[in-house]
């Protein structure tokens, strides 16, 4: 099959913002804009069925490349006929280059995208006492799997062939992580060898791409680091946007990742989006807390995944309109009232609070499998109801609102 280029269509731009809706055309559908993206890790949104996160609304899934690589093999899911065959999900797929986890093994036990670099400590992200299972070089990272302790080697070309023999509809170019306690000369020397790898990455998907004629075209997007330093973040996005593979392919889009400070996420975005350019979509790598989506939205990021939703549900948190709440606390023990009366879930047209209370503290499964059911369609839906707010001209009205109940009660 000849390989046809996806293509992204803004429809409405924020007055006065570089937010906007738009649509991305993939070969498995389209995808709506802004849209939050479901994480099945291992080709599966944990406790869910595929058809149950269809159900959600949720347009898309993302993978990733460092798991699916280690158990079963991307040589599997290629025989299988790519990531949504294989997982039964027929829509637009998403794979990380697994640069996150590859590194993360060896230097971020304990990290996470947003932190306050006055509250941490080199300690609190890298544990010193264990051995480092990842180490990085001008060409790739060695690292020792999690599961086996064998050893492994991703390269940007690695990473590439990987994620192409997962057949997703948008993949992720390699990049290194960094944290807020590294130095900024290391920042410096990794967003060079981020772009480096950028367009080694960008050359193999071109390879790739002309070599394995069996799949429609899969979209590369680039990915922007450089901490919380204004000029390292426009100097990646601008060298990245400059990038050309050896037969003059641009990236497809744009993923904003890397540590940051979280209350200057709206303006990290803002840098990078001043940036890069305006006629691509920009996905922004690991958030889901409300007030972080009107933020990175209202500067221009159009899509967005994270692993929280189905996390925390696990681990008995809800998602309600007025706040986060464990559901395991005792008050809710006889509390025969919808989980959320104003969601729309299965979960919640179904089943009370008191159950929910009583399947965590039995520890049984199915408490996960209506949490995470909750949990993916009140994140869905919000981004959902965000992106009606710009067609329909009451974005910041619909800000106010939503954090003002989300953020001014902690209590159900």
């Amino acid at each position: 099959m000849s390989p046809t280029k996806p293509y992204f269509t803004v429809n409405t731009s924020l007055d006065g913002k570089l937010g906007r809706t738009g649509t991305i055309n993939t070969p498995h559908g389209e995808i709506n804009t802004p849209a939050f993206i479901p994480v099945g890790t291992k080709a599966t949104v944990k406790a869910l069925l595929p058809e149950t996160v269809a159900s959600l609304g949720a347009q898309a899934v993302l993978a990733n490349a460092y798991h699916l690589y280690l158990q079963p093999g991307s040589d599997i899911v290629d025989e299988a006929g790519g990531l949504g065959k294989f997982m039964n999900w027929p829509g637009p797929t998403f794979t990380d280059s697994g640069g996150f986890q590859v590194l993360s093994m060896g230097s971020g036990f304990r990290k996470v995208l947003a932190m306050e670099l006055g509250q941490t400590k080199p300690e609190d992200i890298r544990a010193h006492f264990r051995d480092r299972l990842a180490h990085v070089d001008d060409d790739g990272v060695n690292f020792k799997s999690h599961i086996n302790g064998s050893m492994h080697r991703f390269t940007p070309e690695v990473s590439i062939a990987i994620q192409h023999r997962l057949g997703a509809d948008i993949m992720f170019a390699f990049d290194e992580l960094t944290t807020l306690v590294d130095t900024r000369d290391y920042q410096i020397e990794s967003v060079e060898r981020t772009r480096l790898w950028a367009q080694r990455c960008l050359d193999e998907h071109e390879r790739q791409t002309i070599e394995r004629t069996h799949r429609p075209y899969q979209a590369l997007f680039g990915v922007v680091q450089g901490a919380q330093y204004e000029d390292l973040r426009r100097n990646a996005a601008k060298g990245l946007a400059a990038l050309k593979s050896y037969e003059g392919r641009a990236f497809d889009g744009y993923g904003i990742g890397g540590a940051l400070e979280k209350h200057n996420l709206g303006t990290i975005v803002r840098w990078v989006n001043e940036e890069l350019p305006y006629e691509t979509p920009k996905h922004m790598l690991g958030i889901s807390e409300p007030n972080d989506l009107f933020t990175a939205i209202e500067h221009g990021a159009d899509t967005f995944d994270c692993v929280s939703p189905s996390r925390v549900a696990r681990n008995a948190a809800i998602y309600l309109p007025t706040g986060r709440v464990n559901m395991d606390k005792a008050r809710f023990k006889r509390d025969f009232n919808p989980i959320d009366d104003t969601c729309d879930c299965y979960t919640c047209g179904h089943y009370t609070r008191a159950y929910l209370h009583h399947l965590y503290k039995a520890k049984e499964f199915l408490a996960s499998t209506l949490a995470t059911i909750h949990n993916e369609r009140f994140i869905i839906r919000l981004v959902d109801q965000i992106r009606a707010s710009i067609d329909g001209g009451y974005f910041n009205d619909l800000r106010s609102e939503v954090l003002g109940k989300y953020y001014g009660s902690a209590t159900a």
